[in-house]
This record gives C-alpha cells, sequence and structure tokens, in this order.
C-alpha cells in the first residue's frame, strides 16, 4: 500500500512540473504571436522545466503536499496546486492591449483544459484496446482520487487519470479572481480605472488568505463535479 501511495506520488510531482511548464510556455507563445517577444527572448517558449522553475511555487508547495503525508505532514491536504516563475509581458508591444493581454492570459489555462482532453483521449482508447480495459481504467480513475484505496490499476491509465485532476486543479486554481492568478488579470482588465488602483493594492497577505480559504471552497465546489462528469464520460464509453 505505501509502495502504491509512493509511485501515485512521484507521479503527481512529475505531472504537476510538466503541467505548470505547458501552462506557462503557453502565455509565452500566444504573448510571441500577438507582438510580444519578450518571453520569446528570455527562452520560456519551451517545455523544459528549468527555465519555468520557481523553487517555492514549483518544488517546496507541492512537494509538501504531495510528499508531507509520507512524514507526517498535512498542513496541506486536499487540492494539489503549484505555480511557476511568471511569464514576462510587456503590454505595450499589443496591437489591442486588453484582448491581446486577456488572451495570453488565458492561453495558460486554455493549455490545462487542453491536457485534460488529451488525457481524457488517452483512457479512452485504452479502455477500448486492452483487455477488461473499462474496469481497469475507472479502477485506475478511482485509485488516482483515494490513494488509500486497495485497487487494481495500470501505470499509463493511471498517470493519465492524475493528469486530469492535476490539470483540472490547476485550471479552476488559474481562474480564481484572486491577484495574481490568471483569473485576476482577465477582471483587472474589466475593471474601470478607480477600481484597478484599488485592485492592484490588495496586500499579497490577503490574497493569500483568499485563496485558502475563498479559493479552496470554489475549488471544491467545481472539481467534484468536473471529476463526477469525468468518470460518467469513462462509465459509457
Amino acid at each position: 500500500m505505501i509502495e502504491t501511495r509512493f509511485l501515485i506520488a512521484v507521479f503527481e510531482f512529475v505531472l504537476l512540473l510538466f503541467s505548470l511548464s505547458f501552462h506557462e510556455c503557453a502565455h509565452a507563445w500566444m504573448a510571441s504571436r500577438l507582438g510580444d517577444q519578450t518571453a520569446r527572448l528570455e527562452g520560456r517558449i519551451t517545455l523544459n522545466p528549468m527555465y519555468h522553475v520557481d523553487p517555492v511555487g514549483t518544488l517546496l508547495f507541492p512537494a509538501l503536499i504531495i510528499f508531507g503525508p509520507f512524514i507526517g505532514l498535512n498542513f496541506f491536504s486536499g487540492f494539489l496546486i503549484g505555480w511557476a516563475k511568471p511569464t514576462p509581458v510587456i503590454t505595450r508591444n499589443f496591437k489591442k492591449i486588453v484582448r491581446d493581454d486577456n488572451l495570453t492570459t488565458l492561453a495558460g489555462p486554455v493549455s490545462n483544459l487542453i491536457l485534460v482532453l488529451l488525457a481524457f483521449c488517452g483512457l479512452a482508447i485504452l479502455s477500448v484496446v486492452i483487455p477488461n480495459g473499462r474496469d481497469i481504467v475507472q479502477s485506475s480513475f478511482i485509485a488516482a482520487l483515494n490513494p488509500g484505496m486497495p485497487l487494481t490499476m495500470q501505470p499509463v491509465a493511471l498517470l493519465l487519470s492524475l493528469a486530469i485532476l492535476i490539470n483540472l486543479s490547476l485550471l479552476f486554481f488559474n481562474l480564481l479572481p484572486i491577484p495574481p492568478l490568471d483569473g485576476s488579470r482577465v477582471v483587472r482588465n474589466l475593471l474601470p480605472y478607480n477600481a484597478v488602483q484599488v485592485y492592484d493594492r490588495i496586500p499579497i497577505w490577503v490574497s493569500y488568505l483568499l485563496m485558502i480559504f475563498v479559493g479552496g471552497a470554489i475549488m471544491g465546489a467545481l472539481l467534484r463535479p468536473s471529476l463526477r462528469l469525468v468518470f460518467n464520460a469513462l462509465i459509457h464509453i
């Protein structure tokens, strides 16, 4: 049982590292397409995590969530989230500043949605091509959500299931309208000038409290039905 939980923990860490890199690469690619080459010149249009790693948000914080329970640390039990080094964007390089800034911002969450869809397609293929595939995929999906359950699982199906869980979490987390998350950037672009001045002065500690107490509740309200929808879709393949 411990070996299974540790395997899942390793899978989660690797997937999170890749998903965060894909997310930031999408920001950089979209900015470049729309006229701002800042991130491209810094080498950020790449999936190499070395260009995106934030020591706290990409390594320390996720490691505490994933591996903490093995050493008795459960302070961050719940959703697996993290963040990478922000992609540099100079909005004055855009032709249409507000529109292009929104498109660049939303490219990150959209990239996580793309990974969710690719992972789901992979599970759908496994359900059809491997013997007893539907039961194995469903069991692996349940195991990804409940690491302590003694279920039969297939490594590839488990990896794809964890990819869905992690990228849905990142999708909803980044869409929260809390600075400095992606959702806050879109909201900021919709506000009148005076409201923007107030919004920009929100202290970072207030943002952290909002992420923990408000963001967690919102994510739970969105993530649980989304995962249920994915599981129901797998049942009917």
